[in-house]
């Protein structure tokens, strides 16, 4: 890792990283293991693995870089670029629960003592069905996509007062599709599906900048111009197997799937870079 002070806007250090996967795991990276999930090395790649998993228990096989840090010292802000070179066990929707990488701010207390807090992100995120994160109108609510969120921005604060009435109005169709574009905007909320097959080893790129995120795949771009989440924000990669759901009609429910068979995520490049 070689760090570097930044002027940017953003008080923090701008790293370089860029891993092969062909030694140990450096030790700036935390491992977070949960039930039956492993990380397993090979001459030149590392598995995200689970065999076994069921419902009763959840597991998770991740690294990431921010356990126990307070959010305000989580390491990465933009202008960046995350490139990453994997490939999955399964396709889309055979494989269960979720998986992914790119940056978050954890807001749902999994690895730290912090108030929970709205989700900010800008990353590449797969859920399999009951998964149902429908915060895009034009985009399924499961599936391979690429995502940025930003619900701690102001505009989405002020609109907080509103949250009851406005869920009530989304379970009106005419009305949800009048009104979730605006609100869709006001949280920064910016999808779009992605189409390689899983399972084939692919190049994955976003490139988050201050005011916009572009994301490719094998240098062909999936998806430019979606409005950029605010940092610091913390490194996530991992598989578990879990499912959420939340809608704009007030559906939100979260749980565990079983995963009889052995599944993984396979990576054996990851680079982080300033812009």
């Amino acid at each position: 890792m070689r760090c570097a002070p930044s002027g940017r806007r953003c008080p923090r250090l701008m790293c370089a990283i860029s891993e092969d996967f062909s030694a140990a795991l450096p030790d700036h990276w935390r491992r977070y293991l949960m039930g039956v999930g492993a990380l397993e090395s090979t001459d030149s790649t590392l598995r995200f693995v689970l065999s076994g998993a069921t419902r009763r228990q959840y597991s998770d096989a991740q690294i990431d870089d921010y356990q126990a840090l307070p959010r305000r010292r989580f390491l990465w802000c933009p202008p960046l670029r995350l490139t990453v070179r994997a490939r999955f066990s399964h396709p889309a929707g055979t494989l269960r629960g979720t998986a992914g990488f790119g940056f978050w701010n954890d807001p749902f207390l999994m690895t730290g003592a912090r108030l929970p807090a709205l989700p900010r992100a800008v990353w590449f995120f797969y859920g399999s069905p009951p998964s149902n994160m429908k915060l895009d109108l034009n985009t399924p609510g499961c599936g391979w996509k690429v995502a940025t969120i930003d619900a701690l921005c102001p505009a989405a604060l002020l609109l907080a007062p509103l949250a009851l009435p406005a869920v009530l109005l989304m379970n009106i169709p005419p009305l949800y599709r009048r009104l979730w574009p605006p609100i869709q905007r006001a949280i920064n909320v910016h999808e779009a599906t992605v189409d390689a097959d899983m399972t084939a080893w692919h190049t994955y790129a976003l490139a988050w900048g201050e005011e916009q995120a572009r994301f490719s795949v094998d240098g062909e771009s999936i998806m430019e111009g979606a409005p950029s989440p605010r940092g610091p924000l913390g490194f996530v990669m991992w598989l578990d197997n879990q499912y959420m759901v939340a809608t704009p009609q007030g559906r939100f429910r979260w749980g565990l799937l079983d995963v009889p068979d052995c599944q993984w995520m396979e990576v054996d490049s990851l680079a982080i870079e300033p812009l």
